[in-house]
């Protein structure tokens, strides 16, 4: 049985004012085309994609048991309809407990929840010169010990810092096997990001943050990105980065697309919560460590889209970036647009671009913890 919703629908061909039916999947669109500025009907898109996702709603991914189950219930009330769980730098039997919980959670998803992709690894392959908030496990990467923890769960994404080692060579063996690999929490310089590109990474991990910047005289890695990247990832909190960082990177990274690298602290009142081994507080909008630096955040997707308009972006374009871009990167073509044949995941919004319902394959979930 189909279930159908009328508003101004992002198409994969533009705005439309009419209905679209879907089951599990979408079976029509119909209506005409329509300008959303001057129609006052509701707005349907396609539901959020973040490919960085550390906890919410109290969990945190490194818990392991149900972290992964009650963080992607927590995300979807705010209209994010799949994910990557993604882990801390952190010791071995730590990573390998945390990437057991994501794979059964990749395997059932439960009602209310966004689907979990599969793994972003975010370290322990980075540069121990720029941990940022992770915690100081830092180490080289082997190609055998990826293989190893790939059979726990999807791993998806990895995030590495190029200018150690012997990974170079590694990214070459993981783009090869299907994986995507961004660089990030590195020192690197422009030359080595050029270098990362060529041998098949795809993006970089937080743009502007934890890693090298950029200089009119030493490019370093975010001038690397600036100039070559096709794909990265960005925090759109407004804290991570200036509003005007932001548009710089509009302008030089086509799809670019965003993140909210959330914590624990996600969705939950101020406070201390753990992110990895780390302690962490939020406050003032935003979660630090002891010593202030910036850890992780308490951004949700419906407010990074409402922070990308605000700073001038149509709805069409910024929907690409909270969802299309990063399905795109993926390689998940069945996600990220409504269209008949993909998975009915949806966000239906009001005027003010506040949430009024979420789908997730066709499920109405339940808001009423938003």
């Amino acid at each position: 049985m189909n279930d159908a919703i009328k508003g101004n629908i992002l198409t994969s061909s533009g705005w439309i004012n009419g209905a679209i039916s879907f089951g599990e999947r979408v079976t029509t669109i119909s209506g005409g085309a329509v300008d959303p500025v001057t129609n006052g009907d509701d707005y349907v898109i396609p539901g959020f994609i973040d490919l960085h996702v550390h906890g919410g709603g109290g969990k945190d991914i490194m818990e392991a048991g149900d972290a992964p189950h009650i963080i992607a219930a927590m995300h979807a009330r705010h209209g994010t309809t799949s994910l990557l769980a993604t882990t801390m730098t952190a010791p071995p039997h730590e990573i390998t407990a945390a990437l057991k919980s994501i794979g059964a959670a990749c395997g059932a998803r439960r009602p209310g929840a966004a689907r979990v992709l599969g793994v972003h690894l975010e370290g322990p392959y980075i540069n121990s010169g720029k941990l940022g908030a992770q915690p100081n496990y830092a180490r080289a990467a082997t190609l055998a010990e990826v293989q190893q923890l790939g059979t726990l769960a999807p791993m998806r994404l990895i995030t590495v810092a190029p200018e150690i080692a012997g990974h170079l060579n590694l990214v070459r063996e993981l783009s090869n096997a299907g994986i995507r690999v961004q660089i990030g929490h590195t020192l690197g310089s422009y030359e080595d990001g050029v270098a990362a590109l060529e041998h098949g990474a795809a993006g970089f991990t937080h743009l502007f943050n934890a890693m090298s910047g950029l200089h009119h005289r030493e490019p370093g890695m975010v001038g690397a990105a600036l100039a070559h990247a096709q794909y990265a990832e960005l925090i759109p909190d407004l804290l991570h980065v200036h509003p005007g960082a932001i548009k710089v990177a509009l302008r030089a990274i086509p799809h670019l697309y965003c993140v909210t690298d959330s914590t624990a602290a996600t969705g939950m009142p101020d406070g201390d919560y753990k992110l990895g081994r780390h302690s962490v507080q939020k406050c003032m909008g935003g979660v630090r460590l002891p010593d202030g630096t910036l850890a992780g955040s308490t951004l949700t997707m419906d407010q990074a889209l409402r922070n990308l308009v605000s700073l001038g972006l149509s709805l069409e374009d910024a929907s690409h970036r909270v969802s299309t871009y990063a399905a795109d990167y993926l390689g998940e073509t069945e996600r990220g647009r409504l269209a008949p044949g993909a998975f009915a995941d949806m966000v239906v919004l009001d005027r003010d671009l506040k949430i009024k319902a979420v789908y997730i394959e066709g499920e109405k979930c339940d808001l009423t913890d938003a």
